[in-house]
């Protein structure tokens, strides 16, 4: 196609339409800013000089001088939430649902908000009514989250399955926890007065129904307590071929987990009758797997069944192997224990030495004998199979810091 000359007549009226509308843009932008309170400017400036706590007081009087700026009373209330100024979070929420000419949506938002304020203040009782009345909202995912976690605190276990079943049927996605929440619900048929058998084999039943639903590297642990528990209720029902089943299932499918069922384990070899048995078996798995519980039982039954120089032998390799002043401390713990306190296969060892010794070591030692979630680093003296700081499931390795370091 050819160029016209007179084209160029459309240069200059271009830039004259371009130059209009950015006159139009600025005067809007000029005209907008000068209805703004000084209030707010000075709250931007103590936000850019680190000063939040005057930035807040600012905005706060920002807020008092224009109600209608709804952006800027979310702000505020996410900020006091975050502060942990729990109150003052409540207070600016409710104010604005207390609005009759605020929009659906925002309205919406203003509840959710609300209910996360109650959440994070502990009134559960307000925070889920709140969550439940978003059922139907665009915030109904989030809520129902928050409801799940709410029916968790409360260790209100049937709800909290039918509330992990309604998320299954929102979105795609693996909740492997619902395999402990029935776990949970037969542990509490198990320490019932009277023990409730036959609601601990129907929540078990469904725990295994769901594990055959979940990915198996997401629910490796979850499998573990199904699996634990079983053999709890075969004890009960006095199955010790179905118990020791159980157990040593848990010994092969997940060996990283065999210091938490050994000592169930032995004594059920113990009452067949069978101990010798049970502690070869016990030796064989720490060969393969080792772990410091393990090396703990193992030491300690034999030291009972054949005696201090053998058990001393088996810690001197095991500790040559795998060095540990966890694993060193415990067998100085059980030798000062024993009658025969410092007898070795190399001669006695004098007890005050030992003493010594070992309460040099258990000094070292204390802060390595622990669980820690993975999550939130909150370390116990006992597992859990959820956090108690997180609330997190499955996120403690079944093994003590210092054999994770």
């Amino acid at each position: 196609m050819d160029f016209e000359p007179w084209w160029l007549i459309f240069v200059p009226v271009l830039f004259a339409l371009g130059w209009l509308a950015a006159r139009f843009d600025i005067r809007q932008m000029l005209r907008e800013t000068r209805t703004l309170p000084d209030s707010y400017f000075r709250g931007l400036n103590f936000l850019l000089n680190e000063q939040p706590d005057r930035a807040i007081d600012a905005f706060v009087e920002v807020a008092k001088l224009d109600p209608e700026t709804t952006e800027l009373h979310f702000a505020l209330g996410s900020l006091f939430r975050r502060r942990g100024e729990m109150e003052r979070a409540i207070r600016v929420h409710q104010s604005l649902l207390s609005r009759s000419d605020l929009p659906a949506a925002e309205r919406e938002h203003a509840q959710h908000e609300l209910a996360q304020d109650f959440l994070k203040a502990g009134m559960l009782d307000r925070a889920e009514s709140g969550f439940e009345q978003l059922k139907d909202t665009r915030y109904a995912l989030p809520a129902l989250r928050s409801l799940i976690r709410i029916f968790e605190s409360e260790h209100d276990w049937p709800r909290a399955i039918e509330a992990v079943k309604t998320l299954q049927g929102l979105v795609d996605e693996p909740v492997p926890q619902i395999v402990h929440y029935y776990c949970e619900q037969a542990q509490t048929a198990l320490t019932a007065k009277p023990a409730d058998v036959d609601a601990a084999h129907k929540a078990l039943d469904a725990a295994d129904h769901a594990l055959s639903m979940t990915d198996a590297s997401l629910s490796k642990g979850a499998m573990v307590r199904t699996a634990m528990l079983r053999a709890r209720l075969a004890l009960m029902e006095q199955d010790p071929k179905r118990e020791r089943l159980y157990l040593e299932s848990v010994m092969t499918d997940a060996p990283e987990y065999a210091g938490l069922v050994a000592e169930q384990l032995l004594a059920n070899y113990r009452a067949a009758g069978q101990v010798e048995a049970g502690l070869e078996f016990l030796q064989k798995q720490y060969q393969r797997h080792a772990s410091l519980d393990l090396f703990n039982v193992v030491f300690r039954e034999l030291r009972v069944q054949q005696g201090s120089a053998v058990a001393w032998a088996f810690a001197r390799g095991a500790l040559r192997s795998h060095p540990s002043l966890l694993g060193l401390d415990r067998l100085l713990e059980a030798e000062l224990a024993s009658p025969e306190a410092g007898v070795t296969e190399q001669g006695p060892v004098p007890g005050a030495d030992l003493t010594l010794l070992r309460s040099l070591i258990h000094k070292h030692t204390q802060r390595l004998d622990r669980y820690a979630c993975r999550s939130c680093g909150f370390q116990a003296r006992r597992f859990y199979w959820q956090c108690p700081g997180c609330n997190a499931w499955e996120t403690y390795a079944p093994r003590r810091l210092e054999e994770l370091e």
